[in-house]
């Protein structure tokens, strides 16, 4: 019946031969719009809506919320919307938006709760002083390595201010694993804020994690018993980060070099030892999603197990005609790949990939199809009722959207629609061939294009040529080398393992060869300035309207999406950056590109320039500027003189002629600048950001100075460092800051 009044409203429309009015317009749309929602209802598609609902609701609280919400508000009022859906069953329209504002406010109350559940002490200042603690975790790296120490004690901390997880780096060669009670002297600070305004978060990050400090060890570090009984849970997760890292060594010695470190990633999940230049290489090939565990490993690894099994039981005429053969490979595979998760470190995106693939793999135990759109929502559901703040990261976000995108394209890209006909085993042979390098473009190419919004929001950069190389290597990683790292690990414990990890170093060192070759290609990284969160919003809308309905209401999509690629392709560029501590800042010169003052670290500098747009390097950034040991000063390319005093003795002239000032100390009272950011600037808005307007400059603050955000309270914000603490040599600090840096696993395929 809707589709006929749908089919009216169009034929009185072509028939008025002018402009209709508007009340015939809006009948139309309306009969249009019911044929399509019923045909979604009778599909069963608006079930995946309410893991959308969810989001929102988890969105809503870490958005708008300020202070602690009453844990019981959200579960009760979702409640009371569950309870009037008994009274809304002749009203479709009205139980559809009950039930989604029911999932939002469920949504709402995981956030809460997960925050409630995992809030601690976070660090206040920069220390140092005497550390005591147990190894929970440790990842070796070419110089040293990086710890996860549960904290015992820290200098004169009361238990209730002290952080109960720390992560530090210490570069000596002192032989120290997992489960080690270590007692050294370290140099924490609070864990690093964003290095501009809408950057990366490293706190937040922290924060959920558990850890309230990062920093190094300094001198000898002493191993000695633990003062207390270890808590079996800790005792286990060390050991099997412990049998990790032995694994780890003997991937790496069996190939050596740089693909002996990528090997031993793509299976135990430890990338410390991958050098930065090969993680630059397998960056610009578009394929360092496969040195991430997550999506593809599990995936890949499941189907190993499903498919040894299935075919294992096959071979026995008895069992593959009276048992469910099927099932059985289906429950061997759910086993295994659970198996794989705990010992490669139950990583985020490892945890959210494991419970995709376990809900894919149980639909087959009962019988349903394994990859459809309500189980891609039920996993959402699930993976974010455990870890909410996963929706606001890049892994979440690329992994569900390249699964969601394949889900619906998944009729264009199967195999038996590029199958070509052939007579003959060589017709064959050839149409199989041609069916799965095909069908591996157009995953390649769906994915890449379900992902590039959430890439290019996250990392400022696209790979034009990651086509090129995850087509030419993943044949590669999908035949031989995940084959042979399940294989490796079943012959490992009968020391019979060499042989197959030789085999997948090879397979490797091919992956590498093809990464450099099109690493090698001009612009096979382009950098583009950072947009904002509305158009990665609208983008990601366009996606969802795009990929989850199956009517005619997947046209709506082209709206958000030309609205976001507006915004994002005009995006708000600053003029000027300063870092957190005032000792350092970016501003854009004559020439229209920015230039460094101070002394910025490598790392946030080039933070700064890639959301600019710019792909230099911070080395290549620091010319134009004026400096001597006092300070800096650079016009800006609209007039401005900025002045950066890193002395007090340069504020007294800087005040007197410099547009803006920048200064780490305080500003002397009557400073005649006319803009300054000094000491107590930065404490309330920690890393700055200007644009240079023609009617003032327009400031913002890393720090949102209205709100208190669980992770970064206003009552204890980050007091200056202790002067002890602030002799640090620039290396360490560029340390610091890179340790901190979000793993950019930009896991297009997951």
């Amino acid at each position: 019946m809707a589709q006929g009044a749908a089919g009216k409203g169009a034929v009185a429309i072509r028939a008025a031969g002018r402009l209709p009015p508007l009340g015939l317009w809006v009948s139309a749309s309306r009969g249009w719009l019911a044929a399509e929602l019923a045909q979604e209802a009778g599909q069963r598609r608006l079930f995946p809506w309410l893991a959308v609902s969810f989001g929102g609701g988890i969105l809503a609280y870490f958005a708008l919320t300020d202070g602690e919400p009453a844990l019981w508000a959200a579960p009760i009022a979702a409640a009371l919307c569950l309870a009037l859906t008994p009274l809304l069953g002749a009203r479709p329209a009205g139980l559809a938006l009950v039930l989604a504002l029911a999932a939002a406010l469920l949504g709402f109350g995981a956030a809460a709760w997960r925050v409630a559940r995992v809030s601690g002490p976070i660090l206040a200042r920069t220390s140092i002083a005497p550390l005591t603690g147990l190894i929970e975790a440790l990842d070796e790296r070419e110089e040293g390595a990086r710890l996860i120490v549960r904290l015992a004690s820290f200098g004169s901390l009361p238990p209730e201010a002290r952080p109960l997880r720390v992560r530090v780096t210490y570069r000596t060669q002192q032989a120290l694993k997992p489960g080690d009670f270590i007692v050294a002297k370290a140099r924490l600070l609070p864990p690093p804020e964003p290095a501009r305004p809408g950057g990366y978060d490293f706190g937040r990050d922290a924060f959920f994690r558990g850890i309230g400090a990062v920093g190094s060890l300094l001198g000898p570090i002493e191993v000695r018993p633990a003062p207390e009984p270890v808590p079996p849970a800790l005792r286990l997760s060390a050991a099997i980060d412990g049998a990790r890292n032995a694994l780890t060594r003997r991937i790496t010695d069996a190939n050596g070099g740089q693909a002996g470190a990528v090997a031993a990633a793509l299976v135990t999940g430890k990338r410390g030892l991958i050098a930065p230049e090969t993680n630059d290489v397998l960056r610009a090939a578009g394929i360092y999603h496969v040195v991430s565990i997550s999506g593809l490993h599990m995936v890949l690894a499941a189907g190993v197990v499903f498919w040894l099994v299935r075919s294992a039981l096959a071979l026995v005429p008895h069992l593959a005609l009276l048992w469910p053969i099927k099932k059985i490979a289906a429950g061997f595979a759910m086993t295994g790949v659970t198996a794989y998760c705990a010992f490669s470190g139950w990583d985020v995106a490892a945890e959210r990939a494991l419970i995709m693939t376990l809900i894919m793999l149980g639909a087959i135990l009962v019988d349903r199809p394994a990859l459809s759109m309500r189980n891609l929502a039920l996993a959402a559901v699930v993976a974010l009722a455990r870890e909410p703040e996963a929706l606001l990261g890049p892994s979440f976000q690329m992994s569900f959207g390249a699964v969601a995108g394949l889900i619906a394209c998944a009729r264009f890209i199967d195999g038996r629609l590029l199958r070509l006909a052939g007579d003959g085993l060589a017709g064959r042979a050839v149409g199989l061939a041609s069916a799965a390098v095909l069908g591996t473009l157009l995953t390649t190419l769906v994915a890449q294009i379900a992902t590039a919004p959430f890439a290019t929001f996250h990392f400022q950069t696209i790979q034009p040529f990651g086509l090129v190389g995850n087509a030419l290597t993943l044949p590669l990683v999908s035949l031989i080398v995940m084959p042979a790292a399940v294989l490796g690990i079943l012959a490992y414990p009968f020391a019979l393992d060499q042989p197959v990890w030789w085999l997948m170093g090879q397979a490797v060192r091919g992956m590498l060869a093809i990464s450099g070759w099109i690493g090698g290609f001009g612009q096979s990284t382009i950098v583009v300035p950072a947009f904002g969160v509305g158009a990665l919003a609208l983008l990601a809308l366009g996606l969802l309207v795009a990929v989850l309905p199956v009517s005619r209401l997947r046209r709506i999509a082209i709206v958000p999406v030309a609205l976001g690629l507006i915004a994002a392709a005009a995006p708000e560029r600053h003029d000027i950056f300063i870092d957190r501590e005032g000792r350092g800042a970016a501003v854009r010169g004559g020439g229209g590109r920015l230039v460094a003052l101070g002394r910025p670290s490598s790392f946030v500098l080039e933070q700064w320039l890639k959301a600019d747009g710019d792909a230099r390097r911070a080395s290549e950034a620091g010319e134009g500027a004026s400096c001597d040991r006092l300070g800096c000063t650079l016009r800006a390319f609209d007039g401005r003189q900025v002045a950066l005093a890193r002395d007090k003795r340069a504020l007294p002239e800087d005040c007197a002629r410099a547009d803006i000032l920048i200064t780490p100390h305080s500003a002397p009272a009557g400073c005649a600048a006319g803009l300054i950011i000094d000491r107590a600037a930065l404490a309330r808005s920690g890393a700055v950001a200007i644009r240079l307007n023609a009617s003032g400059p327009v400031v913002s603050g890393a720090r949102e100075a209205a709100r208190s955000l669980p992770w970064r309270p206003l009552a204890s914000r980050p007091a200056q460092p202790s002067p002890a603490a602030q002799r640090q040599r620039p290396e360490e600090v560029a340390s610091e800051e890179t340790d901190a840096a979000p793993e950019p696993g930009a896991e297009s395929l997951q």
